[in-house]
């Protein structure tokens, strides 16, 4: 018998907005606007993957309180066309502006999402909790059609404390009004979503479409949006 949940609190990048699509497409267009080609950097994949690593080192560094939220912004672009060489703080802020503007407008979303969000709504409170800034999340739901869905919005910038931390989940329960037990916690993220949702006694969906490591945390693992019609 199908356990009955009245929330369902999603994450939003790359759960629900297709964040590898839509971040490739701006940076490809960024690589291509700045030139980068003749600068020094030969290829768009070499960019690419060269970002994406630092890019993740530095967003680690930010759950952690290591780095603050305007350092990450502009470094992770400082610290990749150093990599290549190029020493040009001037030319990553512009490139982080750029990003910043571009990415959130691309509305490319996880397969099926519409689809699944539109059947779920019928019975259940539909929440985000995301550990995105607060500028661009906004903008990437409007943009991609995701923002009728959603009752609360919860940004952990506001909430003092980003996932995994137990404030981030505890903030997220005062706002909708809701016990742990009734909601269902729906990520693909192993640690900020399914080990914080956890750890206060919230059940869980990890969303695993590109078989990375398993989590043995889960209530439930999931590889396309439309499993979740075997669950709620």
């Amino acid at each position: 018998m199908k356990r009955k949940y009245k929330h369902l609190i999603f994450d939003l990048d790359r759960t629900l907005w297709d964040f590898e699509s839509n971040s490739r497409e701006a940076l490809n267009q960024i690589y291509i606007g700045f030139n980068l080609r003749d600068k020094g950097i030969p290829e768009f994949d070499l960019f690419e993957t060269k970002y994406k690593t630092i890019n993740e080192k530095c967003w680690a560094d930010y759950r952690e309180g290591k780095l603050e939220k305007e350092v990450l912004r502009t470094l992770r672009f400082e610290l990749t066309l150093e990599a290549f060489g190029l020493n040009d703080p001037e030319t990553a802020l512009k490139m982080c502006d750029e990003y910043i503007y571009k990415s959130p407008r691309i509305p490319h979303v996880i397969d099926g999402a519409h689809e699944i969000l539109t059947f779920l709504k019928k019975n259940y409170h539909l929440h985000i909790l995301t550990n995105g800034f607060v500028e661009v999340q906004g903008i990437k739901m409007e943009k991609s059609n995701l923002k009728p869905y959603f009752e609360k919005v919860i940004i952990t910038e506001n909430a003092g404390a980003k996932k995994p931390h137990p404030q981030a989940f505890l903030y997220t329960l005062n706002k909708i009004n809701a016990l742990a037990d009734e909601c269902l916690m729906i990520g693909d993220d192993r640690i900020s979503d399914i080990e914080g949702a956890n750890n206060i006694g919230m059940d869980t969906v990890y969303f695993n479409p590109y078989k990375a490591e398993d989590s043995d945390l889960a209530t439930y693992t999931i590889k396309h949006l439309s499993e979740l019609n075997l669950i709620l």
